[in-house]
């Protein structure tokens, strides 16, 4: 399930990029708006699919509410599903292991 999640939030990030660096600037630049009608569904179910996933993997991730909550911000910026993916989806450790 954590390999899904990672899966999704790459795609969900590059089609934010996409959408945003490529399809809005030929649609109001070039008045094409193919583009936005191709990226914007995809791009809207990889976002529905993310915020699923993280209420999925929250718990074999370990993370708390605040972190949780961050990571469903973190839908919402450009590249912050990125980040979400590279740091947050190895398990949290817990205080004993971690003192170890």
């Amino acid at each position: 399930m954590i390999r899904v999640f990672r899966l999704v939030s790459i795609a969900e990030a590059a089609s934010f990029l996409l959408l945003l660096l490529v399809a809005m600037p030929l649609k109001y630049g070039a008045d094409m708006e193919v583009g936005v009608q191709l990226m914007g569904p995809i791009h809207g179910i990889l976002f529905i699919a993310y915020v699923g996933m993280v209420f999925l993997v929250r718990e074999a991730l370990r993370w708390d509410m605040k972190r949780t909550v961050l990571a469903l911000g973190a839908s919402v910026l450009p590249v912050a599903p990125f980040l979400v993916e590279r740091h947050w989806t190895t398990p949290a450790e817990t205080p004993a292991s971690s003192a170890a």
